[in-house]
């Protein structure tokens, strides 16, 4: 398993603007809005800071949540009342939607059970913005995935408790591409610490007929997301607490499963060693002769940080291709990363307090090295490839 620089590699040594949160603060996430970025901080403040693009200022301090932000992300809808909202969830039990004009929630939903708040770790807007649910940590027995209609967010419109059985780490509607994609329905999917990725039909209300597919990793995932081929179909990607990464079909059946800490170079004139997995991009065009369009950001404990892709799972022999390193930013572990590609940048957050802005062009289209897929290959997501991988513990500062 190899992992080779792309013929357009890029290397950048400095953020071309720079800031720092309050009070030595994390930065935990990143959302793009219209005209500003958001970034979540860390306890004690959980706040959110509000950053002009063109100047990277904080206009505006957001009072977050009573404890741990979990979830940050701006989304196109909701409810057809708010465009470009941002979206946050915490462990004080609480989906808020924010109007950063006025510094005010807009729409506030709270998980809570026989009177007791239950600690959200994960939520998503649908893509007709008339649906948000929230995944909740493990209260007892039950970890629950909560539904709203944001029309009538007093009370959830239903709780499905029997999806997963352990904290409920990532949430994502399915967003199509495209309107030639065919229709997948309200799909959502969910992954947890109890090893399983599912999806589900966050219409039906019985639970037992809304799943759809179920896959299990046997791993606590971390992270989870969705990728599409060129044709705009879906597939899933999970990661784990122990640094392992997969890919999985549309049915959730495992494609990969690697450590991403495995690929890596070493050379006299360029050395690149991945120590964690920061997140995932769903690029806009999928990057060279790609025929997917997940892209890696992977993170070292000196604080530097790569974007990294694939050009096809369905061959295990593929390499991986490095595009392009950001260092000297950050020192120690680099916490969130969002690449802003309608502005040709990438936001970078961490452990350090900085937030960074670099330099992030679309790669060039060149032909990738390895093997490239021609007509006659079989789909990506039709490679049924499971590796027994040994679990390393994480190894972040």
């Amino acid at each position: 398993m190899s992992l080779v620089d792309a013929p357009a590699y890029k290397a950048s040594s400095s953020p071309i603007r720079s800031t720092a949160l309050p009070g030595g603060a994390y930065v935990l996430s990143i959302a793009s809005l219209p005209s500003y970025y958001a970034a979540s901080a860390s306890a004690p403040s959980n706040a959110i800071h509000v950053f002009d693009k063109a100047r990277l200022q904080n206009v505006q301090t957001l009072p977050g949540h009573e404890s741990s932000i979990t979830t940050l992300r701006s989304v196109p809808n909701v409810a057809n009342a708010v465009a470009h909202a941002l979206l946050s969830s915490g462990k004080d039990g609480a989906v808020k939607v924010w109007d950063e004009r006025s510094g005010s929630v807009a729409l506030r939903m709270t998980a809570s059970s026989a009177g007791t708040v239950r600690g959200l770790l994960s939520c998503d807007v649908s893509a007709d913005g008339l649906t948000i649910a929230a995944g909740t940590e493990l209260q007892g027995d039950d970890a629950s995935i909560l539904y709203w209609d944001p029309r009538s967010p007093a009370a959830p419109l239903r709780v499905h408790s029997s999806t997963h059985s352990d904290d409920i780490t990532a949430l994502h509607f399915y967003r199509p591409a495209s309107s030639t994609v065919p229709n997948t329905g309200n799909l959502l999917l969910s992954a947890s610490s109890d090893g399983l990725v599912c999806t589900s039909n966050a219409d039906e209300a019985d639970e037992d007929e809304a799943g759809v597919h179920v896959g299990n990793w046997g791993c606590s995932i971390a992270q989870a997301g969705w990728l599409r081929d060129r044709e705009g179909r879906p597939a899933a990607w999970a990661s784990s607490d122990m640094e392992t990464f997969s890919v999985w079909t549309t049915e959730l059946d495992r494609i990969q499963d690697v450590d991403i800490r495995q690929p890596s170079v070493h050379r006299q004139d360029l050395t690149w060693v991945t120590d964690y997995l920061i997140g995932c991009h769903n690029a806009s065009n999928p990057i060279g002769d790609a025929d997917n369009d997940l892209c890696l950001f992977a993170g070292s404990n000196e604080g530097d940080i790569s974007l990294i892709t694939r050009p096809t799972y369905s061959d295990p022999s593929a390499p991986w291709l490095l595009q392009h390193t950001w260092s000297t930013g950050h020192t120690g572990v680099v916490r969130a990363a969002l690449w802003d590609e309608r502005n040709n940048v990438l936001l970078t957050g961490g452990e350090d307090s900085k937030l960074n802005v670099w330099v992030a062009q679309q790669p060039a289209t060149v032909m990738s090295p390895g093997k490239i897929k021609r007509e006659n290959d079989s789909d990506p997501m039709d490679v049924d490839e499971d590796r027994d991988i040994s679990a390393r513990k994480r190894r972040r500062a």
